[in-house]
Protein backbone atom coordinates (compact mmCIF):
# COMPACT_ATOMS: atom_id res chain seq x y z
CA UNK A 1 0.00 0.00 0.00
CA UNK A 2 1.49 3.35 -1.05
CA UNK A 3 1.58 6.47 1.13
CA UNK A 4 -1.34 8.12 -0.70
CA UNK A 5 -3.61 5.13 -0.02
CA UNK A 6 -2.44 5.05 3.61
CA UNK A 7 -3.28 8.74 4.01
CA UNK A 8 -6.77 8.21 2.58
CA UNK A 9 -7.38 5.25 4.90
CA UNK A 10 -6.18 7.35 7.85
CA UNK A 11 -8.69 10.09 6.97
CA UNK A 12 -11.53 7.55 6.61
CA UNK A 13 -10.48 5.99 9.93
CA UNK A 14 -10.51 9.39 11.67
CA UNK A 15 -13.95 10.29 10.27
CA UNK A 16 -15.47 6.93 11.30
CA UNK A 17 -13.96 7.35 14.76
CA UNK A 18 -15.50 10.83 15.08
CA UNK A 19 -18.91 9.39 14.15
CA UNK A 20 -18.59 6.62 16.75
CA UNK A 21 -17.52 9.08 19.47
CA UNK A 22 -20.25 11.54 18.55
CA UNK A 23 -22.97 8.91 19.01
CA UNK A 24 -21.34 7.50 22.15
CA UNK A 25 -22.67 10.44 24.21
CA UNK A 26 -26.23 9.27 23.53
CA UNK A 27 -25.46 5.69 24.59
CA UNK A 28 -23.52 6.84 27.66
CA UNK A 29 -26.57 8.85 28.76
CA UNK A 30 -28.63 5.68 28.43
CA UNK A 31 -26.12 3.57 30.39
CA UNK A 32 -25.94 6.11 33.21
CA UNK A 33 -29.69 5.84 33.72
CA UNK A 34 -29.09 2.30 35.01
CA UNK A 35 -25.61 2.43 36.54
CA UNK A 36 -23.08 4.79 38.09
CA UNK A 37 -20.13 5.97 35.94
CA UNK A 38 -17.52 3.52 37.25
CA UNK A 39 -19.83 0.52 36.93
CA UNK A 40 -20.70 1.49 33.35
CA UNK A 41 -17.02 2.03 32.51
CA UNK A 42 -16.05 -1.29 34.10
CA UNK A 43 -18.55 -3.26 32.01
CA UNK A 44 -17.62 -1.24 28.93
CA UNK A 45 -13.91 -2.06 29.07
CA UNK A 46 -14.24 -5.61 30.40
CA UNK A 47 -16.53 -6.42 27.47
CA UNK A 48 -14.04 -4.84 25.03
CA UNK A 49 -11.13 -6.81 26.45
CA UNK A 50 -12.99 -10.15 26.51
CA UNK A 51 -14.22 -9.77 22.93
CA UNK A 52 -10.74 -8.88 21.65
CA UNK A 53 -9.21 -11.74 23.67
CA UNK A 54 -11.20 -14.35 21.71
CA UNK A 55 -9.42 -13.91 18.33
CA UNK A 56 -6.12 -13.42 20.19
CA UNK A 57 -6.58 -16.73 22.05
CA UNK A 58 -7.56 -18.51 18.80
CA UNK A 59 -4.49 -17.17 17.06
CA UNK A 60 -6.44 -15.12 14.52
CA UNK A 61 -4.79 -11.95 15.83
CA UNK A 62 -1.11 -12.07 16.69
CA UNK A 63 0.14 -10.07 19.67
CA UNK A 64 3.94 -10.19 19.68
CA UNK A 65 5.48 -8.26 22.55
CA UNK A 66 8.79 -10.12 22.76
CA UNK A 67 11.71 -7.78 23.26
CA UNK A 68 9.44 -4.74 23.54
CA UNK A 69 9.30 -2.57 26.65
CA UNK A 70 5.74 -2.21 27.99
CA UNK A 71 6.61 0.71 30.26
CA UNK A 72 5.77 3.41 27.65
CA UNK A 73 2.39 1.76 26.96
CA UNK A 74 1.62 1.69 30.68
CA UNK A 75 2.29 5.42 30.83
CA UNK A 76 0.05 6.00 27.83
CA UNK A 77 -2.73 3.80 29.25
CA UNK A 78 -2.65 5.77 32.50
CA UNK A 79 -3.43 8.89 30.48
CA UNK A 80 -6.05 7.17 28.29
CA UNK A 81 -8.34 5.46 29.05
CA UNK A 82 -7.71 5.48 32.84
CA UNK A 83 -7.19 9.12 33.78
CA UNK A 84 -9.24 10.50 30.91
CA UNK A 85 -12.44 8.67 31.83
CA UNK A 86 -11.90 8.83 35.61
CA UNK A 87 -11.34 12.60 35.56
CA UNK A 88 -14.28 13.00 33.17
CA UNK A 89 -16.58 10.99 35.45
CA UNK A 90 -15.67 13.00 38.55
CA UNK A 91 -15.62 16.27 36.63
CA UNK A 92 -19.14 15.79 35.32
CA UNK A 93 -20.35 15.26 38.88
CA UNK A 94 -19.36 18.87 39.64
CA UNK A 95 -19.85 20.55 36.26
CA UNK A 96 -22.29 20.34 33.37
CA UNK A 97 -21.73 18.35 30.18
CA UNK A 98 -22.07 21.64 28.25
CA UNK A 99 -19.15 23.08 30.24
CA UNK A 100 -17.26 19.93 29.34
CA UNK A 101 -18.04 20.66 25.69
CA UNK A 102 -16.37 24.06 25.98
CA UNK A 103 -13.23 22.55 27.47
CA UNK A 104 -13.04 19.61 25.04
CA UNK A 105 -13.14 22.05 22.15
CA UNK A 106 -9.56 22.97 23.05
CA UNK A 107 -8.28 19.40 22.58
CA UNK A 108 -6.80 20.13 19.10
CA UNK A 109 -5.04 23.26 20.39
CA UNK A 110 -3.39 21.42 23.28
CA UNK A 111 -2.48 18.50 21.03
CA UNK A 112 -0.79 20.85 18.55
CA UNK A 113 1.24 22.37 21.41
CA UNK A 114 2.22 18.95 22.82
CA UNK A 115 3.01 17.50 19.39
CA UNK A 116 5.15 20.52 18.56
CA UNK A 117 7.14 20.24 21.78
CA UNK A 118 7.48 16.45 22.18
CA UNK A 119 7.28 15.21 18.57
CA UNK A 120 8.71 18.32 16.87
CA UNK A 121 5.69 18.40 14.56
CA UNK A 122 5.46 21.69 12.70
CA UNK A 123 2.20 23.18 11.45
CA UNK A 124 1.76 25.89 8.84
CA UNK A 125 0.02 29.14 9.75
CA UNK A 126 -2.92 28.17 7.51
CA UNK A 127 -3.21 24.85 9.37
CA UNK A 128 -3.27 26.67 12.70
CA UNK A 129 -6.00 28.99 11.40
CA UNK A 130 -8.03 26.01 10.17
CA UNK A 131 -7.73 24.30 13.56
CA UNK A 132 -8.72 27.56 15.27
CA UNK A 133 -11.78 27.83 13.02
CA UNK A 134 -12.83 24.30 13.96
CA UNK A 135 -12.38 25.03 17.67
CA UNK A 136 -14.34 28.29 17.31
CA UNK A 137 -17.13 26.34 15.59
CA UNK A 138 -17.53 24.11 18.66
CA UNK A 139 -17.39 27.06 21.04
CA UNK A 140 -19.90 28.97 18.92
CA UNK A 141 -22.44 26.12 19.12
CA UNK A 142 -22.02 25.61 22.87
CA UNK A 143 -21.93 29.28 23.88
CA UNK A 144 -24.87 30.26 21.67
CA UNK A 145 -26.94 27.76 23.63
CA UNK A 146 -26.39 29.98 26.66
CA UNK A 147 -23.62 27.94 28.23
CA UNK A 148 -20.68 29.53 30.00
CA UNK A 149 -18.10 28.44 32.53
CA UNK A 150 -19.57 28.78 36.01
CA UNK A 151 -16.79 29.44 38.52
CA UNK A 152 -18.91 27.84 41.25
CA UNK A 153 -18.17 24.61 39.34
CA UNK A 154 -14.42 25.26 39.57
CA UNK A 155 -13.53 21.78 40.89
CA UNK A 156 -15.40 20.08 38.05
CA UNK A 157 -13.94 22.46 35.45
CA UNK A 158 -10.39 21.72 36.64
CA UNK A 159 -11.00 17.95 36.51
CA UNK A 160 -12.50 18.19 33.02
CA UNK A 161 -9.56 20.29 31.83
CA UNK A 162 -7.16 17.70 33.25
CA UNK A 163 -9.04 15.01 31.30
CA UNK A 164 -8.50 17.06 28.12
CA UNK A 165 -4.79 17.26 28.93
CA UNK A 166 -4.79 13.49 29.41
CA UNK A 167 -6.26 12.87 25.97
CA UNK A 168 -3.83 15.29 24.29
CA UNK A 169 -0.94 13.57 26.04
CA UNK A 170 -2.23 10.17 24.92
CA UNK A 171 -2.33 11.35 21.28
CA UNK A 172 1.35 12.28 21.47
CA UNK A 173 2.26 9.00 23.20
CA UNK A 174 0.34 6.90 20.66
CA UNK A 175 1.95 8.72 17.74
CA UNK A 176 5.40 8.12 19.18
CA UNK A 177 4.80 4.44 19.98
CA UNK A 178 3.23 3.66 16.60
CA UNK A 179 6.69 2.95 15.21
CA UNK A 180 7.31 0.27 17.87
CA UNK A 181 3.91 -1.37 18.23
CA UNK A 182 1.16 -2.29 15.81
CA UNK A 183 -2.24 -0.62 16.41
CA UNK A 184 -3.81 -3.91 17.51
CA UNK A 185 -1.07 -4.44 20.11
CA UNK A 186 -1.54 -0.97 21.59
CA UNK A 187 -5.31 -1.45 21.61
CA UNK A 188 -5.16 -4.87 23.31
CA UNK A 189 -2.88 -3.74 26.12
CA UNK A 190 -4.89 -0.57 26.72
CA UNK A 191 -8.16 -2.53 26.82
CA UNK A 192 -6.60 -4.87 29.41
CA UNK A 193 -5.43 -1.96 31.57
CA UNK A 194 -8.77 -0.17 31.24
CA UNK A 195 -10.75 -3.26 32.28
CA UNK A 196 -8.55 -3.85 35.34
CA UNK A 197 -8.49 -0.17 36.36
CA UNK A 198 -12.23 0.50 36.07
CA UNK A 199 -13.17 -2.92 37.41
CA UNK A 200 -11.10 -2.19 40.52
CA UNK A 201 -12.58 1.31 40.85
CA UNK A 202 -16.13 -0.04 40.68
CA UNK A 203 -15.38 -2.76 43.24
CA UNK A 204 -13.73 -0.30 45.65
CA UNK A 205 -16.55 2.25 45.27
CA UNK A 206 -19.35 -0.24 45.93
CA UNK A 207 -17.35 -2.15 48.53
CA UNK A 208 -16.79 0.98 50.61
CA UNK A 209 -20.43 2.07 50.31
CA UNK A 210 -21.86 -1.41 50.89
CA UNK A 211 -23.74 -1.45 47.58
CA UNK A 212 -22.20 -4.48 45.86
CA UNK A 213 -25.65 -5.55 44.62
CA UNK A 214 -25.66 -2.48 42.34
CA UNK A 215 -22.82 -4.03 40.34
CA UNK A 216 -25.11 -6.82 39.14
CA UNK A 217 -28.44 -4.99 39.01
CA UNK A 218 -27.87 -3.17 35.65
CA UNK A 219 -27.39 -6.52 33.87
CA UNK A 220 -31.12 -7.19 34.16
CA UNK A 221 -31.97 -4.07 32.14
CA UNK A 222 -32.20 -4.42 28.35
CA UNK A 223 -31.37 -0.79 27.55
CA UNK A 224 -28.18 -1.07 29.62
CA UNK A 225 -27.04 -4.04 27.55
CA UNK A 226 -27.68 -2.17 24.31
CA UNK A 227 -25.73 0.84 25.57
CA UNK A 228 -22.81 -1.24 26.87
CA UNK A 229 -22.60 -3.25 23.65
CA UNK A 230 -22.26 -0.03 21.67
CA UNK A 231 -19.86 1.58 24.15
CA UNK A 232 -17.77 -1.56 24.61
CA UNK A 233 -17.53 -2.85 21.05
CA UNK A 234 -17.63 0.39 19.08
CA UNK A 235 -16.88 3.37 21.33
CA UNK A 236 -14.04 1.66 23.21
CA UNK A 237 -12.66 -1.23 21.16
CA UNK A 238 -13.22 -0.05 17.59
CA UNK A 239 -12.64 3.61 18.45
CA UNK A 240 -9.30 2.94 20.14
CA UNK A 241 -8.20 0.72 17.26
CA UNK A 242 -9.12 3.45 14.77
CA UNK A 243 -7.35 6.11 16.84
CA UNK A 244 -4.11 4.13 17.12
CA UNK A 245 -4.21 3.27 13.41
CA UNK A 246 -4.82 6.91 12.43
CA UNK A 247 -2.00 8.12 14.66
CA UNK A 248 0.35 5.59 13.04
CA UNK A 249 -0.31 7.25 9.66
CA UNK A 250 -1.14 10.87 10.51
CA UNK A 251 0.43 13.60 12.65
CA UNK A 252 -1.14 13.98 16.09
CA UNK A 253 -1.74 17.69 15.42
CA UNK A 254 -3.72 16.88 12.27
CA UNK A 255 -5.64 13.94 13.75
CA UNK A 256 -6.78 15.92 16.80
CA UNK A 257 -8.96 18.31 14.79
CA UNK A 258 -11.19 15.38 13.79
CA UNK A 259 -12.38 15.18 17.41
CA UNK A 260 -14.48 18.28 16.78
CA UNK A 261 -16.47 16.41 14.13
CA UNK A 262 -17.94 14.43 17.04
CA UNK A 263 -19.85 17.60 18.00
CA UNK A 264 -21.56 17.64 14.59
CA UNK A 265 -22.39 13.92 14.77
CA UNK A 266 -23.70 14.26 18.33
CA UNK A 267 -25.91 17.14 17.22
CA UNK A 268 -27.35 15.10 14.33
CA UNK A 269 -27.87 12.15 16.66
CA UNK A 270 -29.77 14.34 19.12
CA UNK A 271 -32.09 15.47 16.33
CA UNK A 272 -32.73 11.95 15.00
CA UNK A 273 -32.99 10.11 18.33
CA UNK A 274 -34.38 12.67 20.77
CA UNK A 275 -36.15 14.97 18.34
CA UNK A 276 -34.05 17.95 19.43
CA UNK A 277 -34.43 21.17 17.45
CA UNK A 278 -31.56 22.32 15.27
CA UNK A 279 -30.98 26.08 15.05
CA UNK A 280 -29.16 28.37 12.66
CA UNK A 281 -26.18 28.65 15.00
CA UNK A 282 -25.93 24.83 15.10
CA UNK A 283 -25.66 24.88 11.31
CA UNK A 284 -23.16 27.76 11.26
CA UNK A 285 -21.01 26.11 13.92
CA UNK A 286 -21.08 22.78 12.06
CA UNK A 287 -20.00 24.49 8.82
CA UNK A 288 -17.06 26.12 10.63
CA UNK A 289 -16.03 22.78 12.14
CA UNK A 290 -16.16 20.99 8.78
CA UNK A 291 -14.29 23.76 6.93
CA UNK A 292 -11.64 23.73 9.67
CA UNK A 293 -11.15 19.96 9.35
CA UNK A 294 -10.94 20.11 5.54
CA UNK A 295 -8.53 23.07 5.71
CA UNK A 296 -6.28 21.22 8.16
CA UNK A 297 -6.11 18.25 5.80
CA UNK A 298 -5.50 20.29 2.64
CA UNK A 299 -2.75 22.48 4.07
CA UNK A 300 -1.31 19.52 5.93
CA UNK A 301 -0.93 17.66 2.61
CA UNK A 302 0.76 20.68 1.03
CA UNK A 303 3.20 20.89 3.93
CA UNK A 304 4.02 17.18 3.59
CA UNK A 305 4.45 17.48 -0.17
CA UNK A 306 6.78 20.44 0.26
CA UNK A 307 8.84 18.54 2.83
CA UNK A 308 9.11 15.50 0.54
CA UNK A 309 10.09 17.72 -2.37
CA UNK A 310 12.82 19.43 -0.36
CA UNK A 311 14.06 16.06 0.85
CA UNK A 312 14.18 14.71 -2.72
CA UNK A 313 15.99 17.78 -4.01
CA UNK A 314 18.53 17.66 -1.22
CA UNK A 315 19.42 14.09 -2.22
CA UNK A 316 19.51 15.01 -5.90
CA UNK A 317 22.16 17.71 -5.50
CA UNK A 318 24.43 15.77 -3.17
CA UNK A 319 27.65 14.90 -5.05
CA UNK A 320 28.43 11.15 -5.24
CA UNK A 321 31.83 11.78 -3.64
CA UNK A 322 30.15 13.34 -0.61
CA UNK A 323 27.66 10.49 -0.37
CA UNK A 324 30.56 8.04 -0.25
CA UNK A 325 32.32 10.21 2.30
CA UNK A 326 29.20 10.33 4.49
CA UNK A 327 28.98 6.57 4.32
Amino acid sequence: MNSQQSNKLAVVSAVINACIIGLSFLFMKSALQSADPFTALAYRFILSFLVLSIPVALGWIKIDLRGKSLRPILGMAILYPTLFFALQAFGLQHASSAEGGILYAFTPVLTVLFAGYFLKERTMLKQKLAIALSVFGVLFVVIMKGTKLDMSHLAGIILLFLSVLSFSGYSVFARKLSSQFRPIELTYIMMAIGSVAFGAMALIQHGMSGTMDQLIQPLSIGSFWIAILYLGLLSSLMSLLLQTYTLSKMEASKMSVFSNLATVVSMIGGVLVFGEQISIYDILGSVMIIIGVIGTLIWGKRKTAQAESLNTNSHAVTPPSQVRANQ
